[in-house]
């Protein structure tokens, strides 16, 4: 699975790219769908989280916060709960960077990111916000948080982003830290068996099938909840059983 989530990263990557290439000079000071960021910061953040990779990749410590180096409480996970989307939107109104050094930023973080993922010891987990990762499952991570800014900055451009199979790694993190979801919550993690309908009409299915709890409908929609972009009861996903709706709430691709 290792190389196939670096792939399917660096693919999801090469997307994005390929449409803020496109985009015209104006359209980077647009506002994205997150609250009170233009297309500029969002490319920022990920130019800045990206940046935080390679620092935890490589073995940095977190001291010394600045734009690359995020500092305590981010790559080395010593922020308490709630905080670090405070740190990264102090991290992006900090920096005044024209859109095209944002750009360019972006671009060459990205691939040492990849780079240096790549190169870190396969077994050994990596500092990362609130909980250590191994090298592949914070790949994945950097997958999901590059597709929901894609929907960020896409949507209210209007550009399509339409979904690909690369939204199993997505729907598989948000399914695999669901006891982590549940506990953050207060609440006792249970068994959830989710059944995805994906985007070429294939099934994905994940959990015990004989749990009591389940959750159907497109995984198009199950990753959109779990990124906090759609509404449950919004969604096409159908919730049957005691802890089913439950997930669907406390559901989350993302680490705090």
């Amino acid at each position: 699975m290792s190389a196939e989530i670096f792939d399917d990263l660096v693919a999801e990557q090469e997307r994005l790219e390929e449409i803020l290439a496109a985009l015209p000079a104006a359209a980077w000071h647009r506002p994205a769908a997150v609250d009170g960021w233009s297309v500029r910061d969002v490319v920022l953040h990920l130019a800045q989280t990206e940046e935080a990779v390679v620092l935890t990749a490589t073995g940095g410590d977190g001291s010394g916060a600045s734009v690359a180096n995020p500092g305590p409480g981010f790559a080395v996970g010593r922020a308490p709960a709630g905080t670090i989307d405070a740190v990264m939107d102090r991290m992006v109104r900090a920096d005044g960077s024209e859109p095209g050094e944002v750009f360019a930023r972006w671009r060459a973080a990205r691939r040492a990111a990849v780079a240096a993922l790549c190169a870190a010891d396969p077994a050994t987990p990596l500092a990362w916000a609130q909980t250590p990762l191994k090298p592949a499952t914070l790949a994945t991570t950097r997958l999901a948080e590059h597709w929901a800014h894609g929907l960020d900055i896409t949507g209210p451009l209007g550009v399509a982003f339409p979904d690909t199979g690369r939204l199993r790694h997505i729907a598989w993190l948000g399914h695999s830290t669901l006891p982590y979801a549940f506990t953050l919550a207060g609440l006792s993690p249970q068994a959830v068996y989710c059944e995805l309908t994906a985007p070429d009409g294939a099934t994905w299915r994940y959990g015990p099938p004989e749990a009591e709890s389940t959750v159907t409908g497109p995984a198009g929609d199950f990753c959109r909840v779990g990124a906090r972009r759609l509404r449950p009861e919004r969604s096409g996903l159908v919730a049957r059983g005691p802890h089913a709706g439950t997930a669907l709430q406390v559901l989350r691709n993302y680490a705090a």
